[in-house]
């Protein structure tokens, strides 16, 4: 115990709850820390000598331990309270995503009666679509601070996964970041949330096919955008909706379909909903084996792809959902491997991560705000293929990733679903 320096990185052989540390392992920042790790009652602490920093050769520039505490006891209770508050902190968070998932399943039950009744109850199903979308709109636009949650694996397995709630809610979150006005908002949800009705009139063996379409096929498929301009006018959409739904697919540099309108020939609804639209097919194709990790489906369009969309959306995008979207697994600078878990839009670099760790059960499962640990960041993203197992099932997220949002107050239920 004599030998702890500042700069040693040290691992505690206690479980989780016996220590006031966020983790078991970490370098030594400050004199209190050391003042703390003797009073825990251990003989001997491990440490990597590859992770501490070097000693200094220089007696002078070598800072002086510390001189024990005379009540280390006192000063690692004192410690320990600020576990203890952290747990509270973790235990209301896990509240609030449970109570998010319970918003999210409604929601998604919603959706999934207003694509089952559209044409047997149309002006019924539209009043509930259109109730839903203002109910969404009005808690994105209206809550101080927006949360962004991937969507755990508790919840019924991936028949809840929707294409259509997925970019409802992330339009929605673009809109609130260029402060659309409310009844702006109301007409993009409508047709995000109908932008595909158009594939209700395309055979399933074209939707549903893993291999490359023919020609032939490909141009079935992309009458989708102008079936659905036929469907909406049915449902008597207005046309700023019918116009989202047919321009889905138009794409910034002119190569989209099916009017290959270019710039901002389409309008800045549609060019929002061709965004969102875009990265969740490659978060979640039809061919699961072919989908992209969150994080590389938001590299791909930057780094590669960014001509097809509108540059100025395209960074309001990354701003919000973060370089490391929801969803993605990462190791942090000290190591330790977690999964980004909720996305404050306001602070995007400073996310939730849900962190692995043997030792403590899955359901009690740590997490990190990178907002409040600030000796942390992330150092990368992990492809879910390059996890061990037990950790990919630990962190457990979804085959395919469903995003929902957090308007509500801190510490206030949410009203609204």
């Amino acid at each position: 115990m004599d030998q702890l320096r500042i700069g040693l990185y040290v691992y505690l052989d206690l479980s989780w709850f016996q220590h006031p540390f966020a983790f078991s392992h970490f370098k030594i920042k400050s004199a209190d820390q050391i003042a703390t790790i003797r009073g825990l009652g251990l003989k001997s602490v491990r440490y990597n000598p590859a992770l501490s920093d070097p000693v200094s050769t220089d007696p002078d520039a070598q800072p002086k331990p510390p001189p024990p505490r005379e009540n280390p006891s006192e000063f690692v209770a004192q410690a320990l309270a600020a576990k203890r508050a952290m747990m509270e902190r973790i235990r209301v968070q896990r509240e609030a995503a449970a109570r998010i998932e319970n918003a999210f399943i409604n929601t998604a039950k919603t959706v999934r009666d207003v694509e089952k009744n559209l044409f047997t109850q149309p002006a019924e199903t539209v009043r509930q679509a259109t109730q839903l979308v203002s109910q969404i709109a009005e808690s994105i636009l209206c809550a101080p601070e927006l949360a962004i949650h991937v969507m755990g694996d508790k919840m019924g397995g991936e028949e809840l996964y929707f294409h259509s709630l997925n970019v409802t809610t992330l339009a929605m979150m673009m809109a609130r970041d260029i402060q659309l006005p409310q009844e702006v908002v109301g007409t993009l949800g409508m047709g995000a949330l109908f932008h595909d009705i158009g594939r209700k009139e395309i055979p399933n063996r074209i939707l549903m096919k893993a291999e490359p379409l023919t020609q032939a096929e490909r141009h079935l498929y992309e009458m989708h955008c102008q079936y659905g301009v036929e469907i909406g006018q049915r449902l008597q959409f207005t046309p700023a909706v019918q116009a989202i739904i047919r321009e889905h697919h138009e794409l910034f540099d002119g190569s989209g379909y099916p009017q290959r309108l270019k710039g901002e020939s389409s309008g800045l609804l549609s060019r929002i909903v061709a965004l969102t639209n875009h990265y969740d097919e490659l978060c979640n194709p039809p061919n699961i084996a072919d989908a992209l990790t969150p994080h590389e489906a938001l590299s791909l369009m930057f780094a590669k792809l960014r001509n097809k969309f509108d540059p100025k959306l395209l960074q309001v995008f990354i701003r919000c959902l973060g370089v490391y979207p929801p969803g993605t697994i990462i190791q942090l600078s000290n190591g330790v491997i977690g999964m980004i878990a909720t996305v404050n839009t306001a602070k995007p670099m400073k996310p939730m991560v849900v962190i692995y760790d043997a030792e403590i059960p899955k359901d009690e499962a740590i997490l990190v705000d990178l907002e409040r640990e600030t000796d942390l960041n992330i150092a990368k993203a992990i492809r879910p293929a390059q996890v061990p197992g037990e950790i990919y099932n630990y962190l457990s997220p979804r085959k395919r990733v469903s995003y929902y949002f957090d308007a509500g107050q801190p510490g206030q239920a949410k009203d609204t679903a």
